[in-house]
């Protein structure tokens, strides 16, 4: 049997709202069975939308009113003294007191990650937290990137305990025992790169946890020679923008193609079953949800724009780490670990 779970959702981030974020919860709870819902929002907003899919009377979905919301235009240091009853920051209140194991929001990453470092604080040992995710490969394993974002600069030793945290995403997640870590840089050889990079190689080389298999560039990312890419999370965003940017620009340009003739209507009809099964890979709306690491509780980030399949798909990775018991893996990894001198002051 399996054990329950309850996560909070903030109903009203990212630029639909309810519109998106309501019909993934109704759909995450008939796809999980011990999952129970807290939708932090609006109560009006929310029970409209619940009502418009028989879902108001659901007794896994409960609502949890709340008075305010964070913007897109609010500055981080704003929403985290002047937001108090804002969904995002009701939703990450709920995952400190216990009373739900992990919070999803699509709502600015600036307030996000500054409410969570605040509430939540960081596990024993870990600077900063990262902003985790996937990217699909050639290989049959996707490659999971960080940071991508939240972290606009990091010094060498914040990228090292990205190393490890990597490694226990991708060890957990896909069963890999040693995987694979590669720092992003400019250039595969080590010479390349500003010193800051060089002193996080050295670091990670230097750990038993870190299988540390050397730089990464970006044609890299999806070769499948890592499990684990480390960056700063602007490095990081860009790419992984970068990635979904390329991904729709390609089926875009697929699917004009095919519409453009008769004769490639008919071939459109016979290639489909393996037109959509290359979408299923390459769709962005499947690796939505960033996992923020490092806290002392699960928080996942969903796109801004997420449809309600995407939103969904965040949902779907926050149940994933609640039964992987992700935060008290991280912890345990950094308490195997002997201290590293931080090399933040000299490579900063």
């Amino acid at each position: 049997m399996q054990r329950s779970l309850t996560i909070a959702l903030d109903m009203m981030g990212g630029d639909y709202g309810p519109r998106s974020s309501i019909p993934a919860a109704v759909e995450a709870v008939h796809l999980h069975n011990s999952l129970t819902l807290i939708l932090c929002g609006n109560e009006t907003l929310i029970e409209e939308q619940l009502s418009r899919l028989d879902a108001l009377q659901h007794p896994r979905l409960k609502i949890k009113h709340c008075t305010q919301i964070v913007t897109n235009a609010d500055e981080p240091a704003y929403a985290l003294r002047n937001k108090k009853d804002a969904s995002m920051r009701v939703a990450l209140d709920l995952v400190k007191s216990g009373e739900a194991q992990a919070c999803v929001s699509s709502g600015n990453t600036g307030a996000l990650f500054a409410i969570a470092h605040y509430v939540l604080k960081m596990l024993p040992g870990i600077k900063r937290p990262a902003l985790i995710s996937t990217v699909p490969t050639q290989t049959k394993r996707p490659v999971y990137l960080l940071d991508l974002g939240a972290n606009v600069h990091c010094d060498a030793h914040t990228l090292y305990q990205f190393g490890i945290m990597g490694t226990v995403v991708a060890r957990e997640a896909q069963d890999i025992e040693y995987p694979k870590v590669s720092l992003l840089n400019i250039g595969s050889e080590d010479i390349k790169g500003h010193e800051g990079i060089k002193a996080a190689a050295k670091l990670m080389s230097s750990c038993n946890t870190i299988n540390y298999t050397g730089y990464s560039e970006g044609s890299d990312i999806f070769s499948g020679k890592a499990d684990v890419i480390v960056c700063e999370g602007f490095v990081g965003n860009v790419a992984l923008k970068t990635c979904e940017g390329i991904a729709k620009l390609i089926m875009h340009k697929m699917t004009k193609a095919l519409k453009k003739h008769l004769l490639y209507r008919g071939l459109a009809l016979l290639l489909m079953p393996v037109i959509k099964k290359i979408y299923k890979k390459v769709n962005p709306d499947q690796y939505n949800g960033a996992s923020l690491v490092g806290l002392r509780g699960i928080v996942v980030k969903s796109h801004g724009n997420a449809s309600a399949s995407a939103f969904l798909a965040a949902i779907n990775e926050a149940v994933k780490e609640v039964q992987r018991q992700l935060p008290e893996k991280i912890q345990a990894a950094f308490a195997e670990n002997e201290p590293t001198p931080d090399t933040s002051a000299e490579n900063s």
